[in-house]
């Protein structure tokens, strides 16, 4: 399986300094971080580790609940899925407080008890939300009809 890469250069102080963080191994982008626009509620043009946590999530659960679905012989036709990643303080500096994941789904072939299981099983199985096991992750699901 491959290995994929981002690259984060930073200059100066944690409160007064900044960074870009390059999608190296895709070549998509280069985004601009800063601590105090992370810590603040509106981020300002700039991306964080926590939004890169939940671009991560979001992407692996719904890769993950499209296959489950598919196992238990139904056809996703669209899945919404939302990752809130939350950041705060730890007894020494800062940690992942939660992460909500939301999803809304488009299923043929199974009903909302079914769509319910399957998307429990996601958030077991993903391998973001296994890596992420030190936050507590909860989920609201929903089968669109």
């Amino acid at each position: 399986m491959p290995t994929r890469t981002a690259r984060t250069a930073w200059n100066g102080t944690l409160q007064e300094g900044g960074g870009q963080v390059e999608l190296t191994s895709s070549g998509v982008g280069t985004f601009e971080v800063s601590f105090p626009k992370r810590a603040a509620d509106s981020a300002g043009g700039t991306t964080s580790p926590e939004e890169l946590i939940a671009a991560a999530h979001s992407s692996c659960y719904a890769m993950q609940l499209s296959a489950i679905i598919g196992e238990a012989g139904g056809t996703p036709q669209s899945l919404e899925v939302t990752a809130d990643v939350s950041l705060g303080s730890d007894t020494v500096g800062f940690k992942l407080t939660g992460i909500k994941l939301t999803v809304r789904g488009e299923v043929e072939g199974l009903d909302a008890e079914g769509f319910a299981k399957a998307a429990q099983a996601a958030k077991e199985t993903c391998p973001v939300s296994k890596a992420l096991t030190g936050v507590e992750i909860t989920l609201d699901a929903s089968l669109e009809q």
